[in-house]
């Protein structure tokens, strides 16, 4: 596996999520400007209701909008050892108990789970605990986040 084909899928994947999000942002507008939802009275609150949907919609169809101008501009360079991790970076964890997990420091769209080789990566950001902890570390050093008031302690096992 490789950062190319990592960045590669969360294209692919953002791609989907918006086209999704653009096909449910058209429905909520129709729903909201349809005839049929006109109100007839103040307690008639289906056509108002349908346009606070729209507008959540279409501000999710935005958002996507901007995660994926920004993958598509990201310049993926290989792991600096004298800089430590950085946005653009593959890296896998391992908990106290031994399970591993691969993680893509990305500029957006945390929380993105994808598939590359049978692998699941979540993509993180800079944004988040586990995220600022990771910012300059390097290959065998161990980060620790507080999770619902838990510590929990990773190490660093690779990074691309």
């Amino acid at each position: 596996m490789n950062k190319q084909q990592v960045l590669q899928r969360i294209i692919e994947k953002l791609e989907v999520d918006l086209d999704i999000a653009v096909r449910a942002a058209q429905t909520a507008y129709e729903t909201a400007t349809h005839e049929e939802n006109i109100a007839e009275n103040k307690y008639d609150t289906l056509g108002l209701e349908a346009s606070y949907l729209a507008a959540g919609q279409a501000r999710r169809v935005e958002e996507i909008r901007q995660s994926l101008t920004l993958y598509q501009n990201l310049v993926l360079k290989p792991f600096d050892d004298t800089r430590g991790i950085h946005s653009g970076d593959l890296i896998v964890l391992e908990s106290a108990s031994g399970v591993a997990q691969h993680l893509f420091l990305g500029p957006d769209a945390a929380g993105l789970k994808i598939s590359v080789d049978g692998t699941l990566i979540t993509v993180i950001t800079a944004k988040a605990p586990l995220g600022q902890n990771l910012l300059g570390k390097f290959d065998g050093d161990e980060v620790q986040i507080s999770v619902n008031g838990s510590r929990q302690s990773f190490e660093i096992t690779h990074v691309l």
